[in-house]
């Protein structure tokens, strides 16, 4: 069970996002926020044969790996639509990629509401899954990333849409920007 924070509402769930959530949540919400979670990082680091790959082809797809920090999205879901929004997110992220693991980790909502940490259900990776790809240099990603193409469409695409995202919301992350260039892309 997970304990309530202040400025939360009875029942109600916050979802942190990273990678395509930041952009394609795909979930009933009533409140969006600059988000911020300490001891975890994104990383391109999960293989993908679903969404942005395929099983001749895999691609990679972000993962919260351990250590350092993240900056994201945050998700207010009212209590009405926690348990669809749950099984939602558990098809998209666990069905199709097992290294992740659902988890409930302190996030920062850094605004526009005002600053407060609250509990947020995310997924996070477990290294010892076959599926966690967090060895590869930025030339070995590139050369995945060039090549896939899955369901929700072309692993490049993926990559350079959190990357733009993530200039929206004023932040870099040096490791993916280094792929783009390496397929030839501006950062």
């Amino acid at each position: 069970m997970k304990e309530m924070d202040a400025g939360q509402s009875a029942g109600d769930l916050w979802v942190f996002g990273y990678g395509s959530l930041m952009w394609n949540p795909g979930f009933p919400f009533d409140q969006r926020a600059n988000a911020w979670l300490r001891g975890r990082h994104r990383r391109l680091c999960v293989v993908s044969r679903h969404h942005r790959g395929n099983a001749e082809r895999p691609g990679l797809v972000m993962g919260l790996d351990r250590g350092g920090s993240c900056r994201g999205i945050a998700y207010r879901v009212p209590a009405g639509a926690v348990q669809s929004t749950l099984a939602y997110l558990d098809e998209r992220e666990i069905a199709h990629y097992p290294v992740y693991r659902r988890a409930f980790l302190p996030i920062t909502l850094t605004g526009p509401t005002p600053v407060r940490r609250v509990t947020a259900v995310t997924y996070v990776v477990d290294r010892t899954d076959p599926d966690y790809a967090g060895h590869l240099s930025v030339a070995q990603q590139a050369a995945i990333v060039a090549v896939a193409q899955g369901l929700s469409g072309g692993n490049q695409d993926y990559v350079a849409s959190t990357v733009r995202h993530l200039h929206g919301l004023g932040l870099r992350n040096r490791q993916l920007e280094a792929v783009l260039h390496a397929l030839g892309e501006p950062a």
